[in-house]
């Protein structure tokens, strides 16, 4: 399998990982950005600001990133012509959505062409969220780690990446719009099921706490 990234593709994912990035500082430290704005910027305002991007990036930054990679080695593994494409706009409203304290996060989307069996389709739509559950494993063992350490960072780390990308996973396993469980529901009913309701009922568990 061959994978390869145009300059147009590898500028539209340094620019929706930037631009996440920012959105979900914003909306982390949502009180911080809003007394920066309200007042003369601090050292320790601006600070708190950078270590929160890094953990942005860290988190739902790779959460997203390789929830869309996914689907293209998927789909180039299926035989499509694959490449992400960033949407600038939706970029803009979730970075202006971060700084007035709501979540919402639409970056792209990977667009693939060619011709593909329903079950193909299913699976390529499957292996988006399928990743961030695998995320969430790798994410609850940085947790875990950093808690037995003490290491408080390390342990925030894992805390957010555990949370964005089980919300990540079940938001897009319901079977809506362009929604990848539309696409699996579309193929099999059976393995729709079985896939969303653990997602979905994971994601509803980590937004009520």
């Amino acid at each position: 399998m061959h994978v390869r990234f145009s300059e147009r593709e590898r500028r539209d994912l340094a620019a929706a990982w930037v631009a996440l990035g920012v959105a979900f500082t914003a909306f982390y430290f949502n009180g911080v950005v809003q007394s920066l704005f309200g007042g003369t910027p601090s050292s320790d305002g601006l600070s708190v600001l950078g270590v929160g991007f890094v953990l942005s990036l860290l988190t739902a930054g790779i959460g997203f990133l390789l929830h869309e990679l996914a689907h293209k080695f998927v789909a180039i593994r299926y035989g499509q012509t694959a490449e992400f494409r960033a949407d600038y706009s939706m970029l803009f409203l979730a970075v202006m959505a971060g700084f007035a304290g709501f979540l919402f996060a639409a970056p792209g989307a990977v667009y693939h062409r060619g011709r593909i069996t329903a079950r193909e389709q299913g699976l390529i739509a499957l292996a988006g969220p399928a990743v961030n559950v695998v995320l969430v494993a790798v994410f609850a063992g940085v947790w875990i780690g950093g808690e037995a350490a003490g290491f408080g960072l390390l342990s925030t780390i894992g805390y957010l990446g555990v949370i964005i990308n089980a919300l990540l996973a079940g938001f897009n396993m319901l079977p809506f719009g362009p929604l990848d469980g539309k696409k699996v529901l579309r193929w099999s009913r059976p393995v729709w099921i079985v896939t969303a309701v653990p997602t979905i009922g994971g994601a509803i568990v980590f937004f009520v706490l």
